[in-house]
């Protein structure tokens, strides 16, 4: 049966097991797991007792972070196999008599300690066409509030990169050079379903985004820190559009004689 901490319970000690290491030439993780005991505070996170970690008994040991507030996506790590975002994981809903067990994301390649190179998912975000709209005058702008609110959910995200880091095909697969993962299917998806955007994305989803990919596991959505939707509201009727225009034998032989 798992106990769970009690903020009550303020004498605690915590047993934290925390990777330590450093690249190797082809940014593999080359470390150990330290044991740390660190004794924890009311309403503490695992990001309070990585910040003990560093104050009390290693200061060089490198994590990244900044809002503290779960809204800069900074401080993502996997905690006892799950990535999570270390702010927002409150230790009073961990197991108490087992240690919590904290390393970087697998997906990414390593830095230093629990801090990993994302810096892949911006370069793919510079392939993306930005928002195309008809004309550049805000003020003839209208659509209807329904428009706006299918969109807002994917403006949400906070390039946590979790999602990135839970998903099978970069986590497993390392298609890389294949597949832009569900953040940017999500960014695609804020694109094509503005009600203002006119630019044509669907052949850069198949081919070059690489949308086949995702066999809508849903792990994404799982462990998304803001709750998007991401394969039921974004992946899935991205899917649905290409499969309209690409494999729809109808749609197929209009596009062949010219009339599509």
């Amino acid at each position: 049966m798992m106990m769970i901490v009690s903020d009550a319970h303020t004498n605690r000690v915590a047993n934290f097991h925390v990777f330590r290491g450093n690249p190797d030439e082809n940014g593999e993780h080359i470390g150990e797991v330290v044991n740390y005991e660190v004794p924890l505070k009311p309403g503490w996170v695992v990001l309070d007792a990585i910040h003990w970690i560093q104050a009390n008994k290693q200061p060089d040991l490198a994590v990244r972070w900044n809002c503290k507030a779960a809204k800069c996506g900074s401080c993502s790590a996997e905690i006892n196999g799950l990535p999570s975002l270390m702010c927002k994981t409150r230790l009073d809903h961990m197991p108490a008599d087992k240690p919590i067990i904290v390393k970087p994301m697998k997906t990414f390649p390593l830095i230093k300690d629990l801090v990993t190179d994302v810096s892949w998912n911006y370069e793919v975000n510079k392939k993306i066409q930005p928002f195309t709209p008809a004309n550049s005058n805000v003020d003839t702008w209208r659509y209807f509030q329904q428009d706006a609110d299918r969109v807002q959910e994917f403006r949400k995200c906070i390039e946590c990169f979790i999602c990135q880091d839970t998903c099978h095909v970069l986590r497993h697969h390392s298609k890389f050079d294949k597949f832009f993962g569900p953040r940017f299917m999500i960014r695609l998806a804020q694109l094509e379903f503005h009600p203002l955007d006119v630019a044509d994305r669907l052949k850069f989803i198949k081919e070059e985004a690489g949308i086949g990919f995702c066999n809508i596991t849903k792990c994404c959505t799982d462990r998304c820190p803001e709750q998007i939707r991401i394969t039921d509201n974004g992946i899935i009727p991205l899917k649905e559009r290409v499969v309209d225009r690409f494999y729809d034998p109808i749609t197929m032989l209009l596009n062949k004689i010219g009339l599509g």
